[in-house]
């Protein structure tokens, strides 16, 4: 198998989601074109509700383009050999609740036709490689949000796909565990598995992705080799070894040669994102789901009392008359609602506000 072979071609991809007329309602993708080759880690970026889910949708053959042409493997995206060849994690990954990690792996393995036998060592090697051995015989039910990830990674690839489909595949694992993960993607790449993640931990995907495509709106943004997206080409960085103060000065006039390494810096994947996103929100406001610069309004206290109290009621002074704990009593264990008589009502000459009535009463009934 050639490492420069094509496994993924998408040339003019369109996705138009109709209402219940058959209306054109929703223009999700609009002429979107990769390429991905055997041996890769294709990072597919882009903010929520950019399309991204509905081009891994289409990639699965879940959902059918309304223009354009996937290629995968040479075959249209539902064919039951694609399906064979290909591992997908889901965003969220629903497991049987009721079954444990080993039989959760040796379900979905049969579901590939995997002999028995066969599957039953995969799946004990995966559980090995997940570092799931000590809950292996737990219900997946049971498991955090960080274990059941690690389990879903684990049949991601319990068919030995040659074309594995991530989705935010470090989500609820910890630093350890999002490190462990990233070099299993690099170790299956090295294998000559090719890899689609999407992510919106960025420096995920700056670590471990060779190309990147950053999509805004259903149309592609910007795609390339991840070196070359955070190339900032307009400058260039000269490094040479540490100068006290008066190398430094020489360096000012005189550099010598000898000491320098050129290059051009690069950005980080977050900034190139943002500056991508930012620009692009500015064409087309209308894509992409973004906090707004308001607030809910039932969240502003102010303006929610004012609905229902003017300023004036606000400020003006009301005297309340303060019942007796005493009376209170009186009036629960008589089932009274009318209004207690003037020997019952006990005007503080304190004002004792209505709380330690209450505590006063609590009390008394307690008792």
């Amino acid at each position: 198998m050639s490492k420069s072979e094509t496994i993924i071609k998408v040339t003019g991809l369109e996705k138009v989601f109709k209402d219940f007329w058959r209306r054109p309602q929703t223009k999700a993708l609009s002429g979107i074109d990769f390429e991905v080759r055997r041996g890769e880690v294709f990072g597919l970026l882009g903010p929520n509700g950019s399309g991204k889910s509905t081009t891994i949708k289409l990639l699965l053959g879940l959902l059918r383009p309304t223009a354009g042409h996937i290629s995968i493997f040479g075959c249209s995206p539902d064919s039951q050999q694609v399906k064979h060849r290909l591992g997908y994690l889901p965003e969220d990954n629903v497991l049987p609740p009721q079954l444990t990690a080993e039989e959760t792996l040796m379900y979905l393995g049969s579901l590939f036709s995997i002999d028995r036998m066969v599957c039953k060592e995969r799946t004990k090697q995966l559980i090995e490689m997940v570092g799931l051995t000590h809950a292996k015989d737990r219900k997946v039910g049971e498991f955090s949000k960080g274990m059941a990830r690690r389990i879903g990674i684990a049949q991601a690839v319990i068919n030995d796909p040659e074309l594995i489909i991530l989705d935010e595949p470090t989500s609820g694992l910890d630093p350890i565990g999002c490190r462990e993960i990233k070099d299993l993607i690099l170790f299956l790449a090295k294998q000559g598995k090719t890899i689609i993640m999407s992510s919106h931990l960025l420096s995920d995907v700056q670590d471990i992705c060779d190309y990147s495509m950053i999509i805004y709106g259903g149309v592609v943004k910007k795609k390339g080799k991840m070196d070359e997206l955070l190339k900032k080409s307009e400058l260039t960085t000269l490094t040479f070894p540490t100068l006290n103060a008066e190398e430094l000065s020489e360096v000012t006039n005189r550099i010598p040669s000898k000491h320098l390494v050129v290059s051009n810096p690069s950005q980080s994947l977050e900034e190139l994102f943002l500056t991508v996103v930012e620009t692009a929100s500015l064409e087309d406001k209308s894509s992409g789901a973004r906090m707004g610069n308001g607030k809910a309004e039932y969240l502003e206290q102010e303006k929610f009392l004012s609905k229902f109290v003017t300023d004036e009621e606000l400020e003006e002074e009301v005297e309340v008359e303060t019942i007796s704990s005493d009376a209170l009593i009186s009036l629960v264990a008589n089932g009274s609602s009318t209004t207690p008589s003037p020997e019952q009502t006990d005007l503080s000459e304190n004002h004792q506000d209505y709380d330690n009535i209450t505590n006063d009463l609590l009390k008394e009934l307690v008792k």
